[in-house]
């Protein structure tokens, strides 16, 4: 009997604000206490576009994340300190509520977009799939996803630093 192959990445599943989003994050909470981080450099070094980075950080900022820096030497940084950030933060201001469907949403007016909502036999499981969700993301924070000690490569080394340009942030 052959071994079934899927192609999708599941029925529940984060988009790519969250995992960018995220990578950002680790990014900043690497770089945590060595002051702002423009943009460009993360883009670099994620091999992630700059633009859609722009689009997530205002998300991140709007939660009170991230905080930004004008100036030659600014950009972005944690707005507390990694191990105060729970990943549940992270997500739920990339992506929105948590929910496996829209009838588990945390959002309680999503719940009403249901006309079966009353007499739903299989809402309970949906709900106990978002409070699992919701448990292993607030258990997390962002300083258990920094390598310890962190990787060479994720935090730029200062004669490195200093020789490559700063890509200006617009803020």
């Amino acid at each position: 009997m052959t071994a079934k192959t899927y192609h999708s990445s599941g029925a529940i599943s984060f988009s790519t604000k969250g995992e960018y989003g995220v990578r950002l994050m680790v990014r900043l909470a690497v770089r945590h206490g060595l002051g702002p981080a423009s943009l460009g450099e993360i883009a670099h070094e994620e091999d992630l576009p700059r633009a859609y980075l722009e689009q997530l950080v205002m998300s991140l900022r709007e939660a009170r994340l991230v905080t930004s820096t004008r100036g030659a030497r600014g950009g972005y940084e944690l707005a507390r300190p990694p191990a105060d950030i729970r990943m549940s933060e992270v997500l739920r201001a990339l992506e929105g509520p948590l929910a496996p469907m829209v009838c588990a949403s945390e959002d309680p007016e999503h719940a009403n977009v249901c006309g079966r909502t009353g007499s739903c036999t299989v809402n309970p499981l949906w709900i106990r799939v978002r409070d699992a969700i919701a448990g292993a993301l607030d258990s997390m924070t962002l300083a258990d996803l920094v390598p310890d000690p962190p990787l060479v490569d994720l935090v730029p080394r200062p004669e490195t630093a200093a020789a490559s340009p700063r890509v200006p942030v617009v803020v």
